[in-house]
C-alpha cells in the first residue's frame, strides 16, 4: 500500500505542476507578451477561470501527504519552515494582483497588481524548482527525522546544506523556464493577434534554454546524488519508456510550435512536464525525503506511512473524492474552451 500512495502523491503533486505551471508561466510573462491594459486582460482571461480551481490540487495533494505520510509531513514542514512560508505570501500576493487589478480606477495600482502578480508567479516557479531540488539532493536529516535548513550557506552541496546553493538554484532556474514555456504555449493557444504573436516567438526562443538546462540538471543531479540512477539500472525498461515519452514530449513541443499547432504544442508541453516529475519519483522512490547527512537517516515509504488499515481503506474516500474533482476540471475546462476574445467587454478579467 505504501508504493500505490506514494504513486498517488506523485500523481496529485504532477497534476498540480502541469495545471497550476501554465498560469504561473503566463502570469510570469504577461507583462512582456501583453503591451496594453486590454492585452493584458486578455492573458489574465486565458487563466482567469481556472487559475483558482488549478491551485487546489496543492492543497489536495498537501492533504494526501499528510494522511498517508504523516512523519514525511511532520519532518519537511517543520524543516522548511521559512520558504513554506515565503511561499505562502507569494500565493496571497499572486491572488491579490490578478483579483484586485480592476477594483481601483488607477493607472499606478493597476501597474502594480499586475507587477506583483508577475514577480509572485515568478518566484514561485523558481521557489517550487529550488525545493524540488531540495528534495533530490537531500537535507540534513537527524536520526530522529527532523531537520534544519538555513536559506543559505556557502552555495555549496555537502552534508549540510541550505536551501540555496549551486543545484538547488539550477533547479529554480529550469522550473522557471519550463512554466514559462508551458504557460507561453497555453496563451498562444488560447489567445489571437498580437499578444498569440508574441506568446508564440517567446516560447520558440526558450526551447533550446530549456533543452540545455535539462540537460544541466540531469547531470547535475547524477553529480550530486548518483543513487538517482539505481532503479533506472534496477528496472531498466520501465526507466527507458519514462526517458522515451520526455524526449517525445520535447520534440513534439518543438515541432508542433513551428508548425502552429497551438494544441497539439501545449498538450506536447504537459507531456514533457509530467514526463520530467514522473522520471524524478521514479530516481527517487522508495525515498520521500533523501538526506544527506547519511543514507540510513532517510526518510521512505515505509518509516513514514500511516497504517496498512487506513492506507488500505483510505483508497475509496480517495477515489470518491478525485472522480468529483476530476469531473469538475472536465467540465470547467470543457465550458471555457475556445479561444480568448479582446473584445470581451469589461466582464471577468
Amino acid at each position: 500500500m505504501p508504493t500505490v500512495w506514494f504513486a498517488l502523491v506523485a500523481f496529485m503533486l504532477t497534476a498540480y505542476v502541469v495545471l497550476d505551471g501554465f498560469d504561473l508561466g503566463a502570469g510570469a510573462v504577461h507583462l512582456f507578451i501583453a503591451r496594453t491594459d486590454e492585452e493584458r486582460r486578455t492573458v489574465l482571461r486565458s487563466i482567469g477561470p481556472v487559475w483558482d480551481g488549478n491551485e487546489v490540487w496543492l492543497i489536495a495533494g498537501g492533504g494526501t501527504l499528510y494522511f498517508a505520510f504523516p512523519a514525511l509531513y511532520a519532518s519537511s514542514f517543520s524543516g522548511f519552515y521559512l520558504p513554506l512560508n515565503m511561499v505562502l505570501w507569494l500565493l496571497m500576493l499572486r491572488a491579490v494582483g490578478i483579483e484586485f487589478r480592476l477594483h481601483l480606477e488607477s493607472p499606478v495600482w493597476r501597474g502594480f497588481f499586475d507587477g506583483a502578480f508577475s514577480l509572485a508567479s515568478a518566484l514561485l516557479a523558481i521557489f517550487y524548482g529550488a525545493a524540488f531540488g531540495n528534495v533530490i539532493r537531500g537535507v540534513p536529516l537527524r536520526p530522529d527525522g527532523s531537520f534544519f535548513e538555513p536559506l543559505w550557506t556557502d552555495f555549496r552541496v555537502g552534508a549540510d546544506n541550505g536551501i540555496l546553493d549551486w543545484y538547488t538554484v539550477l533547479c529554480g532556474v529550469l522550473a522557471l523556464v519550463a512554466v514559462t514555456v508551458h504557460g507561453t504555449a497555453w496563451v498562444t493557444y488560447k489567445t489571437e493577434g498580437a499578444v498569440q504573436a508574441r506568446a508564440r516567438k517567446l516560447a520558440s526562443a526558450l526551447l533550446v534554454p530549456l533543452l540545455i538546462l535539462a540537460a544541466a540538471a540531469l547531470v547535475a543531479s547524477i553529480a550530486v546524488r548518483p543513487q538517482v540512477l539505481d532503479n533506472y539500472r534496477r528496472y531498466w525498461l520501465a526507466g527507458a519508456l519514462i526517458a522515451a515519452v520526455v524526449v517525445a514530449s520535447y520534440l513534439g513541443l518543438w515541432l508542433f510550435s513551428r508548425r502552429g499547432r497551438d494544441g497539439a504544442a501545449f498538450l506536447s508541453s504537459c507531456a514533457f512536464m509530467a514526463a520530467m516529475l514522473a522520471g524524478a519519483a521514479f530516481a527517487l522512490y522508495p525515498r520521500v525525503l533523501p538526506a544527506s547527512t547519511s543514507d540510513a537517516y532517510s526518510l521512505t515509504i515505509y518509516n513514514t506511512a500511516s497504517g496498512e488499515y487506513s492506507l488500505r481503506y483510505g483508497i475509496y474516500w480517495w477515489s470518491a473524492g478525485m472522480l468529483v474533482a476530476i469531473g469538475y476540471f472536465v467540465l470547467v475546462y470543457w465550458m471555457f474552451r475556445g479561444k480568448v476574445r479582446s473584445d470581451a467587454g469589461d466582464h471577468g478579467y
